[in-house]
């Protein structure tokens, strides 16, 4: 393998959204609503995307989505006039977060590209090259969910930013059992602390061969070359553009590492794990604990 060469430290100022899947296994709800408005309780999962995006001082938000899917343009965009309808009838609580929810134009961009075909997460990588800003890009999987006292995102900016490989992605360790679900690192050596340094990454390897416990989730932080490697690569498992092939495309010139997040991770991208999330966040929140308790005392009824 070859080192890759000292890496210029620039600021991550773009995210990139990919929110064009028809979220089939969601159907009928997503027939009509976007698998990201889909909330956990009453907040959807592309506002706490757009939220940790905020958090990590990203400047330009790129929503790579679908024709079919323009209520994910109306829900980002301020809407004045059902806040001045909200506090006409005096309900200016509400009003005032859906103006704090959404994109404010004097201080944040935000930027809608289409992916007319499902192509695969590196072609609509890739859909955003011409609206990104200069320098690396954070890439964030709204349906991955991801919670704690620090966001993801902000974590891995902050690493990234202090120095280390060029492309960076967000992992955490899961049984062997389940590594068949994921990209898995091929780290260096024994890991210690947050980061992983890696040789390569290995797309949705069996059990027995799976050259670690590693496993990439939804938050990537990328050097700015992926985009040249994206539009040179062949397609992949599926027929598809692999974000995780590219990366791999690029590890001998810029370096690849993991990153140990801090935060709690719920995959909303299936029924199981949307629910999870619900029960989690009800939790938190004093006015569900009669609905929860009701609801265990139930489940032990029936056991």
């Amino acid at each position: 393998m070859i080192t890759p060469s000292p890496r210029v430290r620039q600021k991550v100022r773009t995210a990139i959204f990919p929110v064009a899947g028809l979220g089939t296994r969601f159907l009928p709800a997503t027939k009509a609503t976007p698998k990201e408005l889909l909330p956990v309780l009453d907040k959807p999962l592309l506002q706490f995307a757009m939220d940790e995006a905020r958090e990590a001082g990203i400047e330009r938000m790129i929503f790579v989505s679908h024709p079919s899917k323009s209520a994910i343009e109306r829900y980002v965009h301020q809407d004045d006039e059902l806040c001045d309808t909200l506090r006409s009838k005096g309900k200016h609580g509400i009003a005032d977060r859906l103006d704090s929810d959404a994109i404010d134009p004097k201080a944040e961009q935000a930027h809608f590209v289409m992916q007319p075909e499902p192509l695969g997460l590196g072609h609509a990588v890739l859909c955003a090259a011409d609206d990104v800003l200069p320098g690396p890009v954070a890439v964030i999987l709204p349906d991955d969910l991801i919670v704690g006292e620090t966001g993801c995102i902000k974590e891995m900016i902050e690493a990234y930013e202090a120095g280390g490989p060029g492309h960076m992605v967000a992992t955490m360790e899961v049984a062997r059992s389940e590594v068949s679900a994921y990209g898995v690192l091929d780290p260096i050596g024994n890991p210690k602390g947050k980061s992983v340094n890696a040789r390569g990454m290995v797309e949705k390897p069996d059990a027995d061969e799976a050259p670690s416990l590693h496993a990439v989730v939804g938050r990537y932080v990328l050097d700015a070359s992926i985009f040249d490697d994206l539009r040179s690569q062949k397609p992949g498992m599926g027929g598809e553009i692999q974000l995780t092939d590219a990366i791999a495309k690029g590890i001998d010139r810029v370096g690849l590492c993991g990153f140990r997040f801090s935060g709690q991770r719920f995959d909303c991208g299936n029924k199981a794990g949307m629910l999870r999330a619900t029960l989690a966040f009800a939790g938190r929140r004093p006015e569900f604990h009669s609905v929860l308790s009701e609801h265990a005392s139930l489940a032990m009824a029936a056991e």
